[in-house]
């Protein structure tokens, strides 16, 4: 009966989500496996290619050949790249420590581009770089052609040479690992969140990284500790960005639960799947899926990218199969592009815009229990507009909420992640 469910799963689910779905579960200490499917399946890195980008600069900073406070030039090749981004203008300075953070907090476009150029002198440089040091590593599916994880149709990995990144740069640079724990940091005044909420929310968990493309679907790196205990997770392929994390969360129990016994490899079968994990997302329905079809273990052919803009883009579903033949597929960095957003205002200061923003989700309530606030800010300087935004919503969940503070004499507006 299961593999039957599991088999009609493959009617259900698009092929392009089904053979890009893969995740494996390693010991950090020994690095053997405690769980994988489709683990050597190539697809698209996205923004957990920055991983790469800071093994590099951790590397630099070890060698001393740069400081935290050496400062790098935004050029601008750096400034035009596609969100998410800091909004840094051709010829600004940032600090490496800001550069950092940046990556690992709000997953910074033009942040790993500076990186980039400052350690390697262009962009193509470093990514050759980033590649030699993935061979070194061990990394044998994997080729980056640059340092942000923006659509690439070369730039490819699996979730097997992730989790070996990830075991390396734990090991090598345990010290500066410290970073991927940041939940939030100030930038020039503007305080910036982590895209990680998995993070947040799970017991033992200190990093590692997100990532989205629309190729890719919603990547994870995620490394947990308990005890004397460590365990790295990689998903490629999600659906969305809550049900990656949930699917993460029960792939990381599973893992500490065999560590207890003692346990080996599992390897994921439509049988097995189906069986013990009704109540998973649908991630596991993906991974069931994959398994019955017998998917290849290839890259899909991934649509040419448009011309870097320093225009905002705007965020879509990933509604589309991965292969489609057109080059609209912006990247949106790392947030769900699923999530709706209302805005109560828009201030010429950070402190008014989320004074706004908290008071509107105090009247808000309950509506708001999977919301969070998300001060958006639009321009440089004295021209600088912080727009207050609580996102998260589905798009029924933000008309009521802005009907609610309409009803209270309050402005809000609904903000459409496709418009």
């Amino acid at each position: 009966m299961a593999a039957a469910l599991a088999a009609a799963f493959v009617l259900a689910v698009q092929p392009a989500q089904a053979g890009r779905y893969a995740s494996i579960v390693i010991d950090a200490q020994t690095g053997s496996v405690l769980h994988a499917a489709n683990p050597d399946a190539r697809s698209y890195p996205a923004s957990l290619t920055k991983v790469m980008t800071l093994f590099l600069l951790f590397d630099e900073l070890d060698s001393g050949r740069i400081r935290m406070d050496s400062k790098f030039t935004a050029s601008a090749h750096a400034a035009a790249q596609s969100p998410s981004k800091l909004g840094l203008e051709p010829g600004e300075t940032i600090s490496v420590e800001n550069l950092i953070l940046a990556l690992v907090t709000k997953s910074a476009n033009d942040a790993a581009v500076v990186a980039a150029e400052g350690v390697g002198g262009t962009e193509s440089k470093f990514a050759q770089m980033m590649t030699r040091k993935a061979q070194a590593l061990g990394m044998r599916n994997t080729v980056y052609r640059n340092a942000s994880g923006l659509p690439d149709t070369g730039q490819v990995s699996t979730v097997r040479d992730q989790a070996i990144l990830a075991r390396a740069l734990i090991r090598s640079h345990p010290g500066y690992y410290k970073y991927f724990s940041t939940r939030q940091f100030v930038y020039e005044g503007q305080p910036i969140n982590t895209h990680n909420r998995l993070m947040l929310r799970y017991q033992g968990a200190d990093g590692i990284k997100t990532g989205y493309i629309h190729a890719s679907g919603f990547n994870l790196i995620s490394s947990a500790k308990r005890g004397d205990q460590r365990i790295i997770g990689v998903v490629f392929g999600g659906a969305t960005a809550t049900s990656r994390d949930n699917h993460m969360a029960q792939l990381l129990d599973k893992g500490f639960a065999k560590l207890r016994r003692g346990g080996g490899v599992e390897m994921a079968s439509a049988e097995t799947e189906a069986e013990s994990n009704d109540d998973l997302p649908d991630l596991d329905d993906l991974e069931a899926a994959a398994q019955a079809a017998k998917a290849p273990a290839k890259a899909p052919v991934l649509v040419k990218p448009k011309p870097a803009s320093s225009k905002k883009i705007a965020m879509r579903a990933p509604s589309r199969a991965a292969n489609d033949d057109d080059d609209d597929d912006d990247a949106v960095g790392d947030a769900d592009p699923a999530a709706w957003a209302i805005q109560v205002g828009a201030f010429s200061e950070y402190r008014p815009a989320h004074k706004a923003a908290s008071d509107a989700a105090k009247k808000l309530g309950g509506l708001v229990s999977k919301a969070s606030i998300d001060i958006d800010k639009a321009g440089k300087g004295k021209k600088a507009l912080f727009r207050a935004r609580i996102s998260g919503f589905t798009e029924d969940q933000a008309r009521a909420a802005c009907k609610r503070l309409g009803r209270a004499g309050k402005s809000c507006k609904p903000v459409n992640p496709n418009a």
